[in-house]
């Protein structure tokens, strides 16, 4: 068990028989009363969010979640494939549980799908990933890497701000927790 002052974002935990992950986490000292935890949640299987508050000594159920590494094959329909890179057994998962992730993802990449028990609940994408541009506007001569920067459609259709100086087909590394340029790729 955990109290819901122990809980921190990216964590899991199961509440009334939903698998719940923590987005975001505070603790809030109202003027009166006791301090409150303000959390924002997802339920991992329906993928609706929402914003509660909990008292810090409310215990929950902390959920064990495993990864396993697996290689993403291909999307067909609604459904993208990958396989256990030990084993080479299949997994499907629903393409709009996993949309977010998708977003960074190429064929034959290495990831984790996340597990509660024997359910598929996602995709654990690594920190940084490396996709190529494009579509961006042509590159500024003599821009600098403090411009406003402009947007570049990567080969996922992912749409990140980079610098001026960055021209169609270079390969970027992208930061998947924000979906930002990070550096070029060599």
């Amino acid at each position: 068990m955990i109290s819901a002052s122990d809980l921190k974002a990216g964590m899991t935990f199961v509440q009334d028989g939903k698998l719940i992950k923590v987005i975001d986490a505070s603790h809030h000292k109202p003027g009166k009363g006791n301090t409150v935890m303000r959390m924002k949640l997802k339920d991992v299987r329906t993928g609706a969010t929402y914003d509660t508050t909990l008292r810090p000594d409310e215990k929950f159920e902390k959920a064990h979640i495993d990864t396993k590494p697996v290689q993403y094959l291909y999307t067909m329909d609604d459904t993208a494939f990958f396989m256990d890179l030990e084993t080479y057994e299949q997994y499907e998962i629903p393409v709009e549980t996993v949309a977010e992730e998708m977003k960074f993802i190429l064929e034959n990449m290495e990831v984790k799908i996340q597990f509660f028990g024997s359910e598929v609940i996602g995709v654990q994408l690594p920190t940084t990933v490396v996709l190529r541009v494009v579509d961006t506007q042509p590159s500024i001569k003599g821009a600098t890497v403090t411009g406003s920067g402009k947007p570049a459609t990567m080969e996922t259709g992912l749409v990140v701000n980079v610098p001026d100086f960055i021209e169609t087909d270079e390969l970027l590394e992208i930061n998947t927790a924000e979906g930002s340029y990070v550096k070029r790729a060599k």
